[in-house]
């Protein structure tokens, strides 16, 4: 659907943007394309640090774009669908510092691109619906 031709859409995109909208998140995100991690281990990468980090996890369950898996005391954290996989990375390829973002953007949301160990190739038309 485009999203001139409906309110409520847009108003649902712009939405799910904010959630986007923040660094922490996005580095958080980021993170995450390459697959499930603990709090430890995205602290690790990010570091963001303590409370912040919980604080934006929270905050990323409760949009839905993060789920969890536990483990003893361990809790993984991981992207929560295709749709948020292809965002992440549409924003990566668009605001990454690519030198031609349109070229980076076609190839990430084809799947063909990988700039990190352990990417899979993922779908694409998932782009467009933002959550």
């Amino acid at each position: 659907m485009t999203l001139y031709a409906s309110r409520s859409a847009a108003d649902a995109a712009a939405e799910r943007l904010k959630t986007y909208a923040q660094p922490q998140r996005l580095m958080i995100l980021s993170r995450l394309i390459e697959g499930e991690r603990t709090v430890s281990e995205i602290d690790e990468a990010t570091g963001i640090g303590q409370p912040a980090l919980s604080q934006q996890l929270a905050e990323l369950r409760r949009a839905d774009v993060v789920k969890t898996r536990r483990e003893a005391k361990q809790v993984y954290y991981r992207l929560a669908d295709e749709n948020v996989v292809t965002c992440v990375r549409g924003i990566e390829a668009m605001f990454g510092g690519n030198s031609n973002a349109a070229d980076a953007l076609s190839a990430a949301l084809a799947g063909t691109q990988s700039n990190r160990p352990g990417d899979r190739n993922r779908g694409a038309a998932t782009f467009a619906r933002i959550g």
